[in-house]
Order: C-alpha cells, then structure tokens, then sequence
C-alpha cells in the first residue's frame, strides 16, 4: 500500500514539458497509420476513403481533425448514400475513417472521442455475400488445367492446390516459405502467416502435399536454402523471393479461362469461398472452418454458408408433370 501510495505522489509531481506537451498535441502524419496495415489492398483502400472524406470536408492540413464532429460525418454518410454506393463499400469508408480516428486517439492527437463510433452502418445486402463459389466439377477442372509435363505446370498445379485444399488469401499463398512446411505430431501442416501476423498451422492436404513435392523436386531450388520462398517465379533474377499476390491472381483468372470456367468475379477470394463451402458441405464444424480460414469472426464465414442454396435443394427439380 505504501509503495502504491509513493508511486502516486510521483505520478502527481510529474509535469509535461513544453515539449513533451507539443509533442502530444502534434497530430501524425496519416503515412504512419497507412504504415500500419499490412495488407496492401486495405491500404490502398483505405487511402482513398480518407482522401475521399478529405475532400468532403475541406480538410487541407492534419490538424484539421480536431474540428471533425459526428455532424461532419453523418453528411458524409447521406452523401455516400446519394452516390449510390453499396452497402458495403459506405460500411468500409466508414470503417477506414474510424480507425484512422481510434489511432489519432491512442496518439493523444485528438480529443473527446471518435466521431465515427454511434454512426449507423448500412446493412450487408445478403446474407451470401457477393464471392462466387465454384461447383466440385469446376474446381477439378481447374486444378487439372496446368501442363504437369513443364515445371511452370507443376508450380502451378502445386499453387490451385494449395489454394483449393486449404482455402488460403492470395497473400498468404505468396508468403509461403519451405520451412513453412513442417511435420506437427506426425502430420505435415502448412505455418500460415494471416492477416495482422497472425500464425495458423494447417494440416496439409494430400493432394497439395503430392504436387508440392512433385514441383520441388523438378525445381530443385528447396535444396539451396530453407528459407527460400515456396512459389518462385519462372522469370527474372533468382533472389530467393517467391510469386507476388498479384502474380497469384493473375495465374488462376489465366487456368479458369483455359479451363472454360466463366464465373463473373472469380478470383482467388472465389478459391477460397470455393474451399469453404466444400467443407461445410461435407459437414466441418462451422467454428473449426472459421479458425481454418483464419476469421476473427464467425459471421465472415456465415457467409461462405452456402448449404441453404444449393440449386439441386431448390423445388424446382421437385417438379413433376
């Protein structure tokens, strides 16, 4: 007790220095907050809802946030609304602005709390979500795409694989190493880096394992160094850095064509939702999906829920005449 009681005198006798007091009155630049998402299709996102409200408002300099009010935001919102903007989209802007605002908090920047907490989101549209999921004979068709005679078939057979079979973000895909590959209680499992570093180890599916192999073992280039990159690229200078996201998306858009799949809005998210849906199908518990495919919450996976509208469920093939 006493001991808390000197710690409290201090804290009383402690006084901010003109220059510390500048200090926490300063608001950061917003470089450093962009700095701080590491998934560089939310950053840019992110940055053109900022930009977006910036230019709403009339805010010219960082300082300016202060004067932002829950009124400025709530005009903000009729405007997006009057822009036709989907729900989800408006809820995303707004999102973006809020974080930015629960920073400049932590940062002592701004006072009297974030203006965006109290404002009413608009609703998801459905329940489904917008991602296409493929049919089971369209993901084999695909995973059958790529020649297995060459080594860029190989790699990218083991790609689909791993995308189809473990339901992985693109990203995730890309930062695969292999020492990410690594034997847990007698099972080989996929480490996966997440989203916001977080690790989750997958066990590695059969097949992915087959075709994982199959490509090192052409490739050759898991011999030079553990920590090179799972996925390189065929082409360029070999650094030891693997197949960028984009490489990844570009490379299933390339076999889903070759393969005849014509699915508006696939991409490699569709992969995933793909993978999902499957599981659930075949009756994997919900949560133990939701921790698979590394969600923070289990209503983002209520969404690859698709078991309540499957086509071949639907009266219609009930129809007799």
């Amino acid at each position: 007790m006493n001991e808390l009681i000197a710690r409290s005198a201090i804290t009383r006798e402690h006084r901010l220095t003109a220059a510390e007091f500048q200090g926490l009155a300063s608001v950061p630049s917003a470089h450093e907050w962009f700095a701080n998402l590491d998934n560089p299709r939310t950053r840019r996102a992110y940055q053109g809802d900022i930009s977006d409200f910036c230019q709403f408002i009339g805010l010219t300099g960082p300082e300016q946030f202060r004067e932002v009010t829950r009124a400025h935001v709530l005009a903000w919102r009729a405007t997006l609304e009057g822009r036709a903007l989907s729900g989800a989209t408006i809820r995303r802007k707004l999102a973006a602005l809020a974080s930015l605002f629960d920073h400049l908090l932590e940062c002592n920047a701004v006072a009297g709390g974030n203006p965006v907490h109290g404002v009413k989101r608009p609703k998801i549209e459905t329940n489904e979500g917008k991602t296409p999921a493929l049919a089971d004979h369209q993901a084999k068709a695909l995973l059958e795409a790529p020649d297995p005679a060459t080594l860029k078939g190989q790699r990218d057979r083991a790609i689909l694989a791993v995308l189809l079979y473990h339901g992985l973000r693109r990203e995730e895909a890309a930062r695969l190493y292999i020492e990410d590959i690594q034997e847990r209680r007698g099972i080989k499992h996929l480490r996966i880096h997440g989203k916001g570093g977080k690790i989750r180890y997958l066990p590695l599916h059969p097949v992915a394992a087959e075709r994982i192999h199959a490509y090192l073992d052409a490739s050759g280039h898991h011999l030079e160094q553990a920590r090179a990159a799972l996925f390189r690229p065929l082409r360029g200078p070999k650094t030891g850095g693997g197949i960028s996201a984009e490489g990844i998306y570009a490379l299933v858009g390339a076999y889903a064509k070759a393969a005849g799949i014509e699915v508006t809005g696939l991409g490699v998210h569709g992969l995933r939702a793909t993978a999902a849906t499957n599981a659930l199908e075949h009756e994997a518990d919900i949560a133990k999906v939701q921790a698979w495919l590394g969600h923070a919450n289990i209503s983002t996976t209520k969404i690859y829920d698709r078991r309540g509208n499957r086509a071949e469920d639907s009266p219609t093939f009930k129809v007799r005449y």
